[in-house]
C-alpha cells in the first residue's frame, strides 16, 4: 500500500495530487503526497515544489479551505532544473473516501473531485460504476453524466469537447462555465510476482519489494518460516503442492523460484514453462545449474524458446555478491526493469492511434 494511503484517515490531512505536467516534471500525473500537521507521506518529487506544496497544504488545514488547483513554473518561480510546469490539486482528505480506497487496493479506482464550487467528490470503478450506494440529489447524477460522457459540448479540451476517458489517466476536465474536475486514477499494482521459497534469500527479496508497486504471493510448504509481520503487498500461501499455485496464477504474472530443493525447483520450472501467459521466470542458481536444468527440461518436452527465456542466474549482470541482501537488491532492480518494459509495451498506442502528451490533454 502506498505511504500516502496507509496514513490516510489517521488525522486531518490534505491530499496533494500531481494533476497536470507540461514539459519536464519531477513526478508523473497521479503521484500523491498526504500532508498533516506532523508529517508528510509519499512524495510529489521533493525539492522546492514539495516544500511549497507542504506550506500550502498546512495553510489549508488551518483555514479549512477544501479544494485548490495551483500552477507552478518550476524554473522561473521555484528555481528547479526540470523547467516544466506542474499543476497540483490540493484537497482535504475525506476519511470515508480514504477508507474506501484502502479497501480497494487490488483494483483500479477513479476519483472525481470538484476543484471549484461545492466540494463534490465521487468514487467509481473502471466501468464508471459508483462503488458507494447511490446518492440522492442532483450532484451524484451530475457526476455520472460527466463520467459517462453525456455532457457533450459542456466539457472542453484543447481539441474541443472531451469526456472521461480511462486511457488518459489522472487529468483535469473543465466545463464551459469554468468549473474544473480532477479525474484521478488510483491504480492497483499491475506487477504480480509468485515467489517460491521462504529461506534467507526469499525473505530478503520480500523485504526489498515491500514498498515497490507490485503484489507478491510468497509460497512455501514450511509455514513456520514465514515472519509474523508481512509487508502490505505480500500474501502467504503455505502449501505442500506449490505446482498447483502455478496453475491458478493470473496471466502475465512473474515467477521467481528459489526453494531449498533442486528437485522442487525442477518441478516448478517445468510447471511454469509448460503454461501459457508467463510474464517472466527467474530461477536461482549458477550457470552449471542452468545447463543441467536446460537438459532436463528439453527431455521433458519444454520448447527451446521458453527455456531460453528463463533467467538463470538471476539478478543484474556485474553484481556478484552472494549475501541475501545483495541478491535481493539485484533481483529487485531486475524485476523493476522487466515490469517497466512490460508496462511500456502495454501502454503503447495501437497502430494509427495518436499518442497525446500530458501537456496536450488538459
Amino acid at each position: 500500500m502506498d505511504a500516502w494511503l496507509a496514513q490516510a484517515g489517521e488525522r486531518p490531512a490534505v491530499l496533494v495530487t500531481v494533476a497536470i505536467v507540461e514539459g519536464s516534471g519531477p513526478r508523473e500525473p497521479g503521484a500523491k503526497m498526504l500532508v498533516d500537521a506532523q508529517g508528510l507521506y509519499g512524495t510529489i518529487g521533493g525539492g522546492h515544489l514539495e516544500l511549497r506544496a507542504v506550506e500550502i497544504a498546512r495553510g489549508m488545514l488551518g483555514s479549512g479551505e477544501a479544494r485548490r488547483l495551483e500552477r507552478f513554473a518550476l524554473g522561473p518561480s521555484l528555481g528547479q532544473c526540470c523547467g516544466g510546469v506542474v499543476h497540483l490539486a490540493f484537497e482535504l482528505a475525506e476519511a470515508a473516501q480514504m477508507a474506501l480506497l484502502k479497501a480497494r487496493t487490488d483494483v483500479d479506482t477513479w476519483r472525481l473531485t470538484a476543484l471549484d464550487g461545492a466540494p463534490d467528490s465521487f468514487i467509481f470503478d473502471a466501468n464508471r460504476n459508483s462503488v458507494v450506494p447511490a446518492q440522492a440529489g442532483t450532484h451524484a447524477e451530475y457526476a455520472l453524466t460527466l463520467l459517462n460522457g453525456s455532457m457533450g459540448p459542456r466539457l472542453r479540451g484543447d481539441d474541443g469537447p472531451i469526456s472521461f476517458a480511462l486511457h488518459r489517466g489522472t487529468h483535469v476536465m473543465q466545463e464551459q462555465d469554468g468549473r474544473r474536475w480532477l479525474v484521478d486514477l488510483v491504480a492497483a499494482p499491475r506487477a504480480r510476482l509468485l515467489l517460491f521459497g521462504a529461506g534467507h534469500v526469499g525473505a530478503a527479496i520480500v523485504r526489498a519489494l515491500a514498498e515497490l508497486p507490485c503484489r507478491v504471493t510468497w509460497i512455501d510448504e514450511r509455514e513456520d518460516l514465514f515472519p509474523p509481520q508481512l509487508p502490505s503487498n505480500v500474501t502467504v500461501e503455505a502449501t505442500d503442492t506449490p505446482e498447483s499455485v502455478v496453475a491458478t496464477a493470473p496471466a502475465g504474472a512473474s515467477y521467481l523460484v528459489l526453494t531449498h530443493s533442486h528437485a522442487l525447483d525442477q518441478r516448478l520450472a517445468e510447471a511454469i514453462l509448460s503454461r501459457q501467459g508467463v510474464g517472466w521466470f527467474g530461477l536461482i542458481g549458477s550457470h552449471t545449474k542452468r545447463k543441467q536444468f536446460e537438459h532436463r527440461l528439453r527431455a521433458r518436452g519444454i520448447p527451446g524458446d521458453r527455456i531460453d527465456a528463463m533467467a538463470c542466474p538471476i539478478g543484474l549482470p556485474g553484481i556478484t555478491g552472494k549475501q541475501p541482501a545483495v541478491i535481493a537488491a539485484s533481483v529487485a532492480a531486475q524485476l523493476l526493469a522487466v515490469w517497466e518494459a512490460q508496462a511500456a509495451q502495454a501502454a503503447a498506442p495501437a497502430p494509427g492511434m495518436k499518442l497525446v502528451a500530458s501537456s496536450e490533454r488538459s
